[in-house]
């Protein structure tokens, strides 16, 4: 490939960046620091380990992902001092394409998650649940679709493989997740810093700030310098919470052979 070509591509990139912003709610811009460099990443934010808010994330498909090979995710979250909650996520969208009724949902989000080297557009339904409602779901207590509203579940049955149900879906999970909330004088919007720590002993340390789409790209320039002031290793090879855990636990259903492959 020329320069010329690549300059072409990456200004194509960006125009269908631009264009998917201008129709979304929210931009949320990610970054995940390699395994060899989160001691130093917490020690340059100053981050307080004890301050930490305790989460529990559980997902929901079947042992092969077909529900994530779809482009759907469906999740549950308890959270340490507060309401429990669920999600229907779909990704990738097009704002434009979207039913006007779920758009002036406020339990609707459609948001672009940007992170060096991608982008993806997802949009979210979520729901409050008390909290003692996703134990008894993920224990078999209860069937696992009474953990989604009746405006989740039709929202779910929109791109869900066919004749796939809620109640069919294996439980994965749980991931317990740390999250801390950074103020910094010299940042001018909250850092929100999660560290993901999954059964084999891995984790994924990620920061990331939510602003209006208008000034997604004047954000993501000021955080960039923001994170090389610290000296925080920013690389194009980044990490995806979900997937992650995804195949992680997809293989631990499938048996040992999977799991053996999957590391």
């Amino acid at each position: 490939m020329t320069a010329d070509s690549k300059s072409r591509l990456v200004g194509d990139d960006l125009i269908r960046l631009l264009d998917l912003m201008k129709d979304a709610d929210s931009v949320e811009l990610k970054l995940t620091v390699p395994e060899g460099s989160q001691r130093s990443t917490v020690a340059a934010l100053g981050l307080d380990p004890l301050e930490a808010q305790i989460r529990q994330v559980f997902f929901f498909d079947t042992p092969d992902l077909a529900l994530n090979d779809a482009g759907v995710v469906a999740r549950a979250r308890r959270v340490q001092g507060r309401a429990a909650d669920s999600v229907i996520k779909l990704r990738p969208v097009v704002p434009a394409e979207l039913p006007a009724d779920l758009r002036r949902s406020p339990a609707f989000v459609v948001e672009v998650d940007a992170m060096p080297g991608g982008y993806m557009c997802s949009a979210t339904l979520k729901s409050k649940l008390p909290a003692k409602t996703v134990l008894r779901s993920v224990s078999g207590d209860r069937p696992v679709h009474k953990l989604f509203s009746k405006e989740q579940r039709a929202f779910f049955a929109t791109r869900a493989p066919s004749g796939l149900e809620l109640d069919d879906l294996s439980v994965l999970g749980p991931i317990f997740v740390l999250k801390l909330r950074l103020d910094e004088e010299n940042f001018a919007l909250p850092i929100v810093v999660e560290m993901w720590l999954y059964p084999d002993g891995s984790r994924i340390l990620e920061l990331s700030t939510k602003c209006s789409p208008d000034k997604g790209l004047d954000v993501a320039l000021e955080l960039r310098r923001f994170f090389e002031r610290k000296g925080i290793e920013i690389s194009d090879q980044q990490q995806t919470k979900t997937k992650t855990a995804l195949e992680f636990f997809s293989a631990e259903l499938r048996g040992p052979a999977s799991a053996t492959r999957a590391l």
